[in-house]
């Protein structure tokens, strides 16, 4: 892990979408064949308590051990293709860049985050995302599960689960025991998020996530954790913006946005296709910056017209960003958007015209009540 940088903790998560055929359409955007999971936040947690979650969590240096390699394919990337250089005027993620050899550990962090991801989602939700053998998998569409008879019975699979919950090099010899290995081929890089100043978790730490994607043919079994997790939420991404709106579930701005980038796909595999075909262009590091307006909030990402040239990333220059001027105001007057605004916790609007970086696409805005302000973007 990356002990140099002090003001943020690395992390990943998981956008897991499974395979519904048949579901009846509750939304706008007409039927979507397959959903998210969600899972919700104990009340007693220290960041976001009760909120709807991808799941997910801290890198531990289990992630990272060398022990890995005696599982894993031994090519340089365990059979991950290498990301290309990125665009003229930009640069790869750091949480991404940083070289692991130089920290101690022979595991690529595009390898060691994936393992992150994966062993989260066993910790949280009670799914194991392995496939037999070393590894990698060929697969033309969203992958399948590992099958039934490779698991242990229920019980043993219990057990396991709270040994790796309490100590997360138990994950590696889960593995060893099934004679599997993560399937870390079945997840796409998406994009990386880091915790805005003032916006905290327990110890005043900030998190540096790397957000990954991975499409299956069929929703698996959840099983609750009775710890983190209070409840799980399987729904596409529309219908989990309308719970949102209408105050059933609470979701942080970056699910936000990133529910409102997969609107733009009502077909697991057409998200599959799209996910897989820009899997090696990488993607940037987004640090939101919060504006404080006379009626609400905004935050600004790069490429907005209002987006710092210099963004105060560690808080330690106490910029504060103020107006007088209301939300709509601001609209009205600008003409390059890509940010968030917030009226409450929960009327969220992402706004976007700027040209999407990486091949990736830009969100839907699906709020009609800014109707007016959407026929201009």
């Amino acid at each position: 892990m990356n002990a140099g940088l002090r003001h943020w903790r690395e992390a990943a998560t998981l956008l897991l979408a499974a395979g519904a055929p048949g579901r009846l359409p509750r939304s706008l955007l007409g039927p979507f064949d397959y959903e998210l999971l969600l899972l919700q936040r104990s009340s007693r947690s220290g960041f976001m308590p009760s909120a709807h979650v991808f799941p997910g969590g801290l890198v531990e240096a289990a992630d990272f051990s060398a022990d890995w390699l005696g599982l894993l394919p031994a090519s340089p990337l365990c059979g991950l293709g290498q990301v290309k250089p990125p665009p003229p005027g930009s640069s790869r993620a750091p949480l991404f860049a940083t070289d692991r050899e130089e920290l101690g550990s022979p595991l690529p962090g595009e390898v060691a985050f994936r393992i992150c991801a994966i062993r989260e989602t066993f910790e949280e939700a009670g799914i194991l995302l392995l496939v037999p053998g070393p590894g990698p998998v060929a697969a033309g569409g969203p992958v399948p599960l590992l099958p039934a008879e490779r698991l242990p019975p229920a019980a043993e699979l219990s057990e396991w689960r709270r040994r790796v919950q309490q100590d997360p090099a138990c994950f590696l010899q889960l593995c060893r025991h099934l004679r599997c290995v993560p399937n870390i081929w079945a997840l796409q890089e998406w994009s990386n998020w880091l915790t805005p100043v003032g916006r905290v978790g327990g110890g005043g730490r900030r998190y540096d996530t790397a957000f990954y994607l991975c499409c299956l043919e069929r929703r698996p079994r959840t099983a609750q954790d009775c710890q983190e997790v209070t409840a799980f939420l399987w729904s596409s991404p529309p219908e989990i913006i309308e719970r949102f709106k209408s105050e059933e579930i609470w979701i942080a701005p970056p699910q936000f946005y990133e529910l409102c980038r997969l609107c733009n796909f009502s077909s697991l595999r057409e998200l599959h296709k799209f996910s897989s075909d820009r899997a090696l262009e990488g993607c940037e590091c987004w640090m939101p910056v919060m504006l404080t307006a006379a009626d609400g909030y905004i935050q600004l990402l790069p490429g907005d017209e209002l987006y710092p040239e210099d963004p105060d990333y560690t808080g330690e220059k106490k910029i504060i960003m103020t107006t007088d001027k209301k939300v709509e105001d601001l609209m009205k007057e600008g003409s390059l958007f890509h940010r968030i605004a917030i009226k409450n916790i929960n009327n969220l609007v992402v706004y976007v015209n700027i040209q999407a970086k990486y091949n990736h696409i830009n969100p839907l805005t699906i709020n009609s009540a800014c109707s007016d302000y959407n026929s201009r973007l």
